[in-house]
């Protein structure tokens, strides 16, 4: 798979360097320590509460630097991708921040950040600084390990201790919370991939039909293997999992994590699911859904719960200075409001006769449908071949309805026919004469001549439409015969038309429309296929209102 980066060796400063350089000014530094050391610690931290540090690998971005600040970390220690950092890096972190009330260090359960943080601690407090330590393993993948991994669920224990430790409270406090906020969580992940790691050959382990079930986020695999199936099955196995392995009854906290690649839309689908079903009946507050602790691009996702009494649902609540933490809310219903209703009804107008004006539209109509085949062949050459067709099946629309349309009415008709042409033609072009006309209607029943209506259709068209003549469109037609009919007889406006309809002829490069993807080439000597239907549409008004 392909990745923006430099060197990999410097993938994780870089990218640390990217989250100061667009944080807040004053919130975020680093110590002077790289690149070995990379510790990332709230800039406006004086040492007078208690220090709360985290840390691990990278690769699960925004963990954890990007819950650096108040209310959240003090300070995070990273290393490199999917490694944890060092005893040496640790403890510059705890140094770096850590003053009379202490501090406390959240550790994922893995071996590596086990050992590392808890010699860290040691040799901190041999220098004489009050060190505790927490350790999450809310991973319920595999019920009866003696070691289950810390995941997601961590995030609990960072805002919870760090709400506390902000309010001022001891480190035995802030400990003792932690500690046992971290023995009420559960957390289990799903994927349908597994990661690939910048500068790294990547190799997917799973077949196209199959996802994994209880996995870590560090890419190794799942606790077993599942077929594809939709979100709804999925969030049912996960959540008949994860009630399971709840310890009490009561409300809890839901944290919707993306693993790295669920596209948005996915995501909020997932939220649906599980807040749509049974299982929704015990969550009182959720948070996300969003990435918060991913593994790289892995495309999956992860839900975590903790048990909630008031002193944690006080702290989840707190607002905190990190931008990647999502605020908790309470789930709730859908909002539904009930949609406007159209101040009138264009399809209630009355119908209403007018014979020379029926004949004309009657005509127009007519001459269209008979253009199917030509405009079709015409369009073949500089689009996809389906003018004539659209253009026909506007028509026969219009004709279809022509005993309720409201003839002796201008601006009426005029509406009508915008709305019709808008549901039938489809397409671009649909929509553009239905803002051509419709306007038009809107023009003429504030007392515009029709002349003049139709001018502010084409003023509206364009401006939605973004064509202009020497574009290479109907509007190479329609302007010009517009402008002529406001000071002249139907004839010359026909004759207009058809002159600008012959000049798209020599106008090899379209510069609107789907014209405009096709080469110069075969553009050439083709008359545009909508700039000639309005010629025709003008040369039979004129045939039956100006015959020659």
């Amino acid at each position: 798979m392909k990745h923006f980066f430099n060197r990999r060796e410097t993938i994780v400063t870089e990218a640390l360097d990217g989250l100061l350089r667009t944080s807040a000014p004053g919130t975020l530094a680093r110590l002077d320590s790289y690149p070995d050391i990379k510790v990332i610690v709230r800039a406006d931290w004086d040492k007078s509460r208690v220090a709360v540090i985290s840390g691990g690998g990278a690769g699960h971005e925004p963990s954890h630097a990007g819950f650096v600040g108040k209310g959240m970390l003090t300070a995070a220690v990273s290393g490199e991708i999917f490694a944890s950092p060092s005893v040496d890096a640790v403890l510059t972190a705890i140094r770096a921040v850590t003053g009379k009330p202490g501090c406390l260090l959240v550790v994922k359960n893995y071996t590596g950040d086990r050992l590392n943080f808890g010699l860290a601690a040691e040799k901190a407090r041999a220098e004489g600084f009050d060190v505790d330590m927490v350790i999450v393993a809310d991973d319920i993948a595999l019920p009866e390990i003696n070691q289950p991994r810390g995941v997601a669920g961590t995030l609990f224990v960072h805002k919870i201790a760090g709400h506390l430790a902000e309010s001022g409270e001891s480190l035995a406090s802030v400990a003792a919370a932690a500690k046992a906020a971290a023995g009420d969580i559960v957390s289990l992940g799903v994927s349908y991939s597994s990661c690939s790691i910048p500068g790294q050959p990547y190799e997917d382990r799973l077949a196209d039909d199959q996802g994994e079930l209880g996995l870590g986020i560090h890419g190794e695999p799942g606790v077993e293997k599942i077929t594809v199936q939709n979100a709804d099955s999925i969030i049912t196995i996960m959540t008949e999992r994860l009630s399971a392995a709840m310890k009490s009854d009561g409300d809890y906290a839901l944290l919707i994590n993306n693993l790295g690649a669920v596209p948005p839309v996915e995501m909020s689908l997932i939220a649906n699911a599980v807040l749509s079903s049974p299982f929704a009946s015990r969550v009182a507050l959720t948070i996300g859904p969003g990435p918060l602790m991913t593994a790289l691009n892995m495309n999956g996702l992860s839900l975590s719960l903790i048990r909630l009494d008031a002193e944690r649902r006080k702290a989840l609540l707190a607002p905190v200075a990190p931008h990647a933490w999502l605020p908790a809310v309470a789930p709730r219903d859908v909002a539904i409001l009930p949609a406007p209703k159209a101040a009138k009804a264009v399809a209630a107008v009355s119908a209403s006769r007018d014979a020379a004006v029926e004949r004309v539209v009657a005509s127009v109509c007519e001459r269209l449908i008979g253009l199917e085949a030509d405009l079709n062949r015409l369009d073949a050459k500089a689009g996809d071949g389906d003018t004539g067709s659209t253009v026909a099946t506007g028509a026969r629309s219009i004709l279809a309805q022509a005993g309720s349309l409201p003839f002796a009415d201008r601006a009426a008709l005029l509406a009508v026919i915008g709305e019709t042409l808008a549901t039938a033609m489809g397409g671009s072009s649909g929509v553009l004469l239905s803002i051509f006309f419709t306007a038009a209607g809107k023009a003429s029943g504030d007392g515009a001549t029709l002349s003049a209506a139709l001018l502010a259709g084409l003023d509206r068209m364009t401006f939605y439409g973004g064509a202009h003549p020497g574009d290479r469109t109907m509007v190479d037609a329609l302007s010009p015969a517009l402008h002529v009919l406001a000071n002249g007889g139907v004839r010359p406006a026909a004759e207009a038309a058809r002159k600008g309809a012959e000049a798209t002829k020599a106008m090899r490069k379209a510069k609107a429309g789907r014209s405009a993807y096709i080469g110069e080439s075969d553009l050439d000597g083709v008359m545009d296929p909508g700039a000639h239907a309005v010629a025709e549409v003008f040369a039979a008004v004129a045939g039956m209102l100006e015959p020659a």
